[in-house]
């Protein structure tokens, strides 16, 4: 490792620990859906009024709904249909999710594009970890695609501190280097701070560990399985694991020979786009 990105490590460690770290506030449009669907009592019109407020957030909803995965026999045009045929709570986390997109902002134009290649790569991710999770296991679709939503979530405020050190900013070596060993230890505490239930507070830090064995499928086994399938027959370093070799993934079972299981997770790819 670099001096620098060995300092800048040290740096950022010690922010964490000592809770200087700037981290990125929940987008406020988030607190009110989490708000809002906290009352077990709230209605789809309450809802679709508080998600309705960001019309970009609405139009991606109803895309959802419309995607190949979900898509019903008609065509969704308004959000209260979308928000009545996914559910308050399925609604609610994936709105809470996909409004991340707007903390993914920069005054640079590198950092900027770095944040929106991050994003793009999240986006497909919870899209896999949905489709895997709806057709092999029991947990819940919307919480396997939050979890991959904000999987990278740590990356943030790195490349928000390599903004004002130039010095990082010029040295992609480092840069990538300090992100590939701190943003999961950002990401958790980051979850952490904005109330993200245990189970998806988890995944950031534990996504990467490819060893290990959880006790039943959880959130974090989807998100690495979705992952490592992602980049695959890429140039990312990820794309060396053997995904068939993960215990996560003998796990879930998955035939990668089956066309029809390919067919799937190729088109849940692009669902959150």
């Amino acid at each position: 490792m670099s001096d620098l990105a060995e300092k800048v490590q040290q740096d950022l460690v010690e922010a964490i620990d000592n809770d200087d770290l700037v981290l990125p506030t929940l987008p406020e449009v988030a607190m009110q859906i989490r708000k809002a669907a906290e009352d077990p009592e709230i209605s789809v019109s309450t809802l679709s009024k508080v998600i309705g407020r960001d019309t970009a957030l609405s139009a991606r909803l109803i895309k959802v709904v419309n995607s190949p995965l979900l898509r019903a026999t008609q065509e969704v045009n308004d959000l209260h249909t979308a928000i009545t045929r996914l559910g308050v709570n399925y609604s609610s986390n994936l709105a809470i999710g996909l409004v991340m997109e707007q903390i993914f902002h920069a005054r640079s134009e590198v950092v900027q594009q770095k944040m929106h290649d991050v994003w793009r790569k999240s986006l497909e991710i919870a899209g896999v970890s949905y489709a895997l999770c709806r057709s092999y296991t029991q947990l819940k679709p919307d919480q396997a695609a939050l979890g991959g939503l904000v999987h990278q979530i740590g990356v943030l405020p790195i490349l928000t501190y390599a903004e004002d050190h130039y010095e990082l900013l010029s040295d992609p070596v480092s840069l990538n280097h300090v992100i590939d060993h701190i943003h999961p230890l950002i990401g958790d505490k980051l979850l952490r701070v904005w109330e993200f239930p245990e189970k998806l507070v988890m995944v950031p830090g534990q996504y990467l560990d490819f060893k290990r064995e959880s006790e039943r499928i959880d959130y974090v086994d989807l998100v690495q399985v979705a992952s490592l399938y992602c980049h695959k027959d890429s140039d990312h370093p990820l794309a060396r694991f053997d995904l068939t070799s993960v215990p996560s993934f003998k796990k879930l079972g998955i035939d990668l020979e089956n066309d029809a299981v390919i067919k799937d997770l190729e088109e849940s790819r692009s669902m959150f786009y």
